[in-house]
């Protein structure tokens, strides 16, 4: 009994593999939930779970918004807390817990400080500690935060956008206040300036530390040790020809499959930043956009392996984070936000360190570093924040199969009911601002509306106008929700509306 039950239980182990491997090759993103955040925009977001809860945190310019996540994918707003000085945004966080107490740590970019945060146990925060930039610790535009967990101790190591850059580690004290161990000024040899991602492999027990360097346009190696100290292994460089390189972002795509450990770099090219001056060495070489694949050897080192190039069928352009969905020893499945081509694409890398495309979702809204995968028992999430101001938006969606659209067009349904008060005149201009939508997102395939609600079961409820917006994709409803014109139709029309009851359903395309 005990062979057969064995035998059985391998078989299921076989499908389920097989399963997720046919699954992963069509993959695609559906959004269950939006909320406002109380910052001026959400350029950071992580995520934690405490004792069997979800939290997401999303930091902007002057606050933290802090959100529960349910299974289903829905956010619920908890708190909000105010950075040092108002400034910020927040930038590297990131979640750890060090002894037994839960901390996140933030880089106050523009405040030049490193806050760390207690967790409490409904998620919200409460600071308690603060360290302030000096000038030899490189914290100032601090950026990209890397909590390292040794033997007898956790550090947290620190990157930016200094005008003197280097790379900090400092040692983290039960109650996560700081103290610094050791810095590394940046120089021609090493790409440190502009740490805007960091990533962490171990190998036959020793720690190494990756970094890219935005304005260096290349990526570094460094060995950690016991002590928190680390040293330089290697660095790579961009070229004229494959590297891709230049205005190296996010290097947050460390995976292990079976045997091998890859790293997995992409770049916001510097012909996407418009503000003179900002790019330091303006000799570089754009040679398009495309995701790196780098190779960690025995010793720690990496080694060039694979470029992912954008083409016509990808959503590459601008890359500003890339977050790991899933593992398992034959793939990985990765996500790419993107702040030019304002998407999530998602990806596979495979055990031989191969990367293909599988789909993307246009978000309608730019991903300014703020993207974070996180799984809830069966469900892989990715949470997004826009980097609009204009929106002060956050959303979640589902990981899940794709659904076969082919031949069908999405409904959008909007009734509406105005308040008492509004008058004629009020209700023919929203009408018409409403159908003028046609005009100002391309993406709306057609509108209509034929007049004033007509009923006489008595079961309208007070609705009155009813429009049918039709989209040809999700693609499509996505940068139409969060469109400036949509808003500015929310915005205007928002104080005579009594109620709205909005349905959206998918159909054949007649």
């Amino acid at each position: 009994m005990n062979l057969i039950k064995n035998i059985l239980l391998l078989g299921l182990l076989v499908l389920s593999q097989i399963s997720f491997s046919q699954i992963s090759d069509d993959v695609m993103l559906y959004r269950k939930d939006f909320k406002s955040i109380s910052g001026k925009n959400t350029v950071s977001v992580t995520s934690y779970e405490k004792d069997g809860s979800h939290y997401v945190f999303a930091g902007g310019v002057g606050n933290i918004d802090v959100y529960s996540l349910d299974k289903e994918g829905i956010l619920t707003p908890i708190s909000n807390h105010e950075l040092h000085m108002k400034k910020g945004p927040a930038r590297g966080m990131v979640a750890d817990r060090i002894n037994g107490t839960d901390f996140l740590f933030v880089a106050n970019k523009h405040g030049n400080v490193i806050e760390t945060f207690k967790i409490l146990n409904n998620g919200s925060l409460e600071r308690v500690a603060l360290i302030e930039d000096t000038d030899k610790t490189y914290l100032g535009t601090a950026i990209t935060l890397q909590v390292v967990h040794m033997k007898k101790a956790s550090y947290l190591f620190i990157g930016g956008l200094e005008e003197t850059p280097g790379l900090s580690s400092f040692k983290i004290h039960n109650d996560g206040k700081l103290t610094h161990v050791q810095s590394m000024k940046d120089d021609e040899t090493v790409h440190t300036d502009g740490i805007i991602g960091m990533y962490v492999h171990n190998i036959k027990g020793k720690t190494y530390l990756y970094t890219g360097g935005f304005q260096d346009n290349g990526v570094s190696s460094f060995r950690v040790y016991d002590d928190g100290t680390f040293k330089n292994i290697n660095n790579i460089s961009d070229n004229n020809t494959d590297r891709y390189l230049t205005g190296a972002y996010p290097v947050t795509g460390g995976v292990t499959i079976a045997e091998n450990k890859y790293v997995i770099v992409g770049h916001r090219h510097h012909k996407y930043y418009k503000r003179g001056g900002f790019i330091k060495k303006t000799d570089f070489v754009y040679h398009g956009d495309g995701v790196s694949v780098f190779k960690v050897n025995k010793k720690g080192a990496l080694v060039p392996h694979f470029v992912l190039k954008d083409d016509e069928t990808t959503k590459l352009q601008g890359q500003t984070r890339i977050e790991i969905i899933s593992t398992n020893n034959a793939e990985a499945i990765l996500a790419v936000g993107t702040r030019d081509d304002a998407s999530i694409q998602l990806l596979k890398l495979n055990k031989e360190g191969i990367l293909t495309p599988i789909n993307y979702l246009e978000t309608g809204f730019s991903i300014y570093y703020g993207l974070r995968s996180h799984k809830i028992e069966d469900n892989n999430f990715l949470i997004a924040g826009s980097f609009r101001f204009d929106l002060g938006k956050i959303a979640s969606y589902k990981i899940a199969p794709k659904i076969n659209r082919e031949g069908k067009v999405l409904r959008h349904i909007v009734n509406l009911k105005y308040k008492e008060d509004a008058t004629d005149a009020q209700i023919d201009t929203a009408v018409k601002v409403f159908l003028d939508l046609k005009n100002e997102i391309p993406e709306i395939a057609h509108i209509e509306w034929g007049g004033v609600n007509d009923s006489t079961e008595g079961a309208s409820k007070g609705f009155t106008h009813t429009f049918t917006i039709t989209f040809n994709s999700e693609h499509d409803r996505e940068i139409y929700l969060f469109h400036k014109a949509h808003l500015k139709l929310v915005n205007e029309v928002g104080p005579i509306i009594g109620d709205v009851f909005v349905m959206d359903y998918w159909t054949k395309n007649n």
